[in-house]
């Protein structure tokens, strides 16, 4: 595994993918992770990878393939688009490095099993980026279900609103499941600590309707019957014209939390006009601090050979969900997941 020596010396870790979040990981594992050093940012587009290597003051490169083959590259951040995550989750597990992935595991249930069978031969450590279980109010939330503090789980719900649809056309087909609700299948099986059975889902394009035709779907509601008969909504918005608005509730036998993450200041205002909460329209105001957080998790778990806090197999579950929500949406009835889970492993 290259030149890495658990629990001393910091790990030299790679980004792959030098977009927004690529670059925002990078600027984290440079600037705020300890233990870890940024060895090189790459992207296959040469002129991405330039800038990106400007603009954090580090190493570039376009050679995806070699980042790989350097041994001296202990670990590697994988940030590129969706659909090519699969591969580099495998190629990454091939070369005997572990990986932190962001969201979604892969685009279909194929690609991501082979990918998932590639950490298990390899025996490398591979964390999914879903950030909000690093927020303290989703962390707070997990803490009283799991525990047994909110008593039987029956009611959970999840919420995700992005600020404003921009370039429609550029939206990948069924992003609004397996990229935006994503984040709120993983959240509502973490809290609901089992496995789901069954899903029904709609989907349109109320905000951009003349994009319909092309398959955007920009507005979307899931229900999720898990196997303690516990019962889940969530929705999604690609137009809060508000800003972002991420929540989640968990109803229980004994009480209820609700989860939200802090924006801008938390202050709530009260004038003659009534009351104001700050809020934020870029996703990083948001969750910059849980993005830090599960950087930091992912070193830990590398350096000192912990398992990985968001295993690969959960990454699947959630994975399952939003297919099983397309189908729901084709077919316009309920979808049972499939069960059969050929690879209980700890990737």
């Amino acid at each position: 595994m290259g030149a890495l020596v658990i629990g001393a010396q910091a790990i030299s870790v790679a980004v792959l993918g030098a977009g927004a979040i690529g670059r925002y990981h990078a600027q984290t594992i440079a600037q705020r992770v300890p233990g870890a050093r940024l060895a090189v940012v790459a992207d296959p587009l040469a002129e991405v990878a330039s800038s990106a290597g400007a603009e954090l003051a580090c190493a570039f490169t376009s050679d995806v393939d070699a980042v790989l083959a350097d041994r001296g590259v202990d670990a590697v951040v994988i940030a590129t688009p969706g659909h090519t995550h699969a591969d580099l989750i495998a190629r990454a597990a091939s070369a005997g490095k572990p990986a932190f992935c962001e969201k979604p595991l892969s685009w279909d249930l194929a690609t991501a099993d082979a990918a998932l069978a590639a950490v298990q031969r390899a025996g490398t450590l591979l964390q999914i980026g879903f950030q909000r279980r690093f927020d303290p109010a989703f962390v707070r939330a997990h803490e009283l279900a799991s525990s047994g503090a909110l008593g039987q789980v029956q009611l959970l719900r999840s919420i995700t609103r992005d600020p404003k649809l921009t370039n429609p056309e550029r939206v990948p087909p069924w992003a609004i499941f397996r990229e935006t609700l994503i984040h709120d299948f993983d959240v509502l099986c973490w809290m609901a600590g089992c496995e789901p059975v069954e899903v029904f889902a709609y989907a349109d394009a109320l905000i951009a309707p003349a994009h319909r035709a092309t398959g955007l779907r920009d507005t979307a509601t899931v229900q999720v019957r898990f196997e303690s008969g516990a019962l889940a909504v969530a929705d999604a918005s690609f137009q809060a014209v508000y800003g972002y608005d991420v929540r989640a509730e968990v109803f229980g036998s004994k009480g209820m939390v609700a989860a939200e993450p802090k924006a801008g200041s938390g202050a709530v205002v009260y004038t003659p006009d009534g009351e104001r909460r700050d809020r934020v329209f870029w996703y990083l105001d948001l969750f910059g601090g849980a993005y830090t957080a599960e950087l930091v998790a992912f070193v830990d778990a590398v350096r000192h050979r912990h398992p990985s806090p968001v295993p690969g197999h959960e990454a699947r579950r959630a994975l399952a969900i939003a297919m099983a929500a397309i189908e729901s949406v084709d077919a316009h009835r309920p979808v049972t997941i499939a069960r059969a889970r050929s690879l209980e492993v700890s990737a």
